[in-house]
């Protein structure tokens, strides 16, 4: 019997110990995930695999769920008698989640113990730096090493300009231009992918993710469609898939994502620079709106940080204050900064009454 399988896949002294502890079960990798039913790498190959009732029923949310990249503990290596049946999640030592479309507060995990995420953002209409910094801030949150991808660069004619741009809100992060229009376009992908080593391209739709992974692969096993006429992307990863690279390293390929809400997220790292300048305010809780001695609208009228990227940070401070609150909770604490406090019960009244005229 060997591990051969699971090294391909990423296996680490660290899970590999951790699984000692289940007696009669056996180490396996998510690989692929179709709502309740699973694929799992095992030393003996892939097989289909489903949760054990007991595992659904202690579920409390999403995130007790496996999903791809997680390793796991399954009951047999080989589904030919039936779905081999997963019993115990192991420690994660990386997620990126968000928060589930909709209205519900359920918690999405797009993909687990992960080393470096690729952030995909292609070059074209698809560029925008406040998604970027929403990315980056899960990113950092998720305790693996973000990277900028800018692909399409070949559609690009101002590949300075965006660059500048990049860099001016990509603290302490790795930035890399490709292209899939020549061979050597995806080369400085090369150095973040090692043995043993698990990366996770994420992105929009249409920007190009399981075009690269291709030519990571050397060959075409991804789907890949050309970007539309109206330069929006066009869903072609329809699943989150793990696939073993040539060279021992292994990535994760996710399908584009329109939304990206957040449930956690790392501000202190995404805007560092911010953080930084708050710390030379007057005074220690400063909105940075028309306090004075305020560092921060100081940097902004002397041109060192825009007014775009400040509320771009309020922004996601308030979706932050606003996580797991209920629509009740929600309208409650815009009235509590509204009227400092519900100070004034008449103002609030009176609030709500023009707001019900205006429906």
């Amino acid at each position: 019997m060997t591990k051969a399988h699971l090294y391909k896949v990423g296996l680490t002294d660290r899970f590999k110990q951790e699984a000692t502890m289940f007696e009669g079960l056996y180490l396996a990798r998510v690989s692929i995930q179709h709502k309740d039913l699973y694929k799992v790498v095992t030393e003996k190959g892939e097989i289909q695999a489903e949760i054990s009732g007991k595992m659904a029923f202690l579920a409390r949310d999403n995130a007790d769920y496996p999903v791809v990249g997680d390793w796991v503990m399954v009951d047999r290596m080989d589904d030919s008698g039936g779905n081999a049946i997963i019993h115990h999640i192991l420690r994660r030592k990386s997620v990126f989640e968000r928060r589930a479309a909709g209205t519900s507060n359920q918690r999405q995990l797009i993909a687990a113990n992960i080393d470096t995420l690729f952030i995909c953002m292609s070059l074209n209409n698809n560029f925008n730096l406040r998604r970027l910094e929403r990315y980056l801030s899960i990113a950092w949150d998720s305790m693996a090493t973000p990277v900028i991808v800018l692909t399409k660069s070949d559609l690009c004619d101002d590949i300075a300009v965006k660059l500048s741009e990049v860099y001016s809100v990509a603290i302490g992060v790795d930035v890399l231009v490709t292209t899939s229009m020549s061979d050597d376009g995806y080369t400085a992908l090369n150095k973040y992918i090692e043995k043993g080593k698990t990366t996770a391209f994420l992105g929009s739709s249409g920007v190009g993710k399981s075009t690269l992974i291709n030519r990571l692969l050397g060959e075409e096993i991804l789907v890949t469609k050309e970007i539309g006429e109206d330069d929006k992307g066009r869903h072609t990863t329809t699943h989150r898939q793990l696939i073993a690279l040539p060279n021992g390293g292994v990535v994760i390929d996710t399908p584009g994502m329109r939304e990206l809400q957040i449930e956690h997220a790392n501000l202190s790292k995404s805007f560092a620079d911010i953080e930084d300048l708050a710390q030379n305010c007057r005074f220690n809780d400063c909105n940075h709106q028309n306090e004075p001695g305020c560092a921060v609208k100081e940097a902004i009228e002397k041109g060192f940080l825009s007014a775009e990227r400040l509320g771009s940070y309020r922004k996601l401070q308030t979706e932050m204050k606003y996580q797991g609150m209920n629509s009740q909770q929600i309208e409650q604490e815009k009235i509590t900064k509204i009227f400092g406090g519900m100070g004034s019960m008449k103002q609030a009244r009176a609030f709500f009454k023009e707001k019900n005229k205006r429906r």
